[in-house]
């Protein structure tokens, strides 16, 4: 089941990011990545400026999330994940789908490293397209994608 998330998960979405993103972590070789340092006070704050949707299974435990908020008729999307036990099963897909209904008829944009293979051809899937890169370093390159 999807559903907005409320303060009193945010510490069980945090501990499942934290979950999540070791693969994205291998992926550089570093945990040295923001997803795996952001603050509970972080999470909080996302919160209040956007909407957060959780993913909770047959026993009420969160498996999936994502977030978003709106600025100048674009919204940001980021954070989409799912509990590495439960990954292609569809729910990335079922996720994503859920927080583009909350901001139905806009404009929405994501980005993630290019070295995140499955991330991108899911969301070229989804109708994003790339419009720009970012070189964060050496390392490090973000692919930035759009669906109008």
């Amino acid at each position: 089941m999807i559903q907005r998330a409320e303060a009193d998960d945010l510490q069980e979405i945090l501990q499942l990011q934290y979950l999540a993103y070791q693969s994205e972590a291998d992926l550089f070789g570093s945990r040295d990545i923001p997803p795996l340092k952001q603050t509970l006070d972080e999470v909080a704050e996302e919160f209040r400026s956007g909407i957060i949707l959780k993913m909770t299974d047959d026993n009420n435990a969160i498996i999936g999330s994502v977030r978003a908020k709106e600025k100048g008729g674009t919204v940001y999307i980021g954070k989409l994940m799912v509990h590495p036990d439960h990954r292609r099963k569809g729910f990335g897909t079922m996720l994503l789908c859920g927080i583009e209904k909350c901001f139905s008829g806009k404009r929405y944009e994501l980005f993630t490293s290019t070295r995140s293979i499955d991330n991108i051809r899911l969301y070229q899937k989804l109708g994003y397209t790339v419009f720009a890169r970012k070189a964060v370093n050496d390392e490090l390159e973000f692919v930035y994608m759009e669906k109008r």
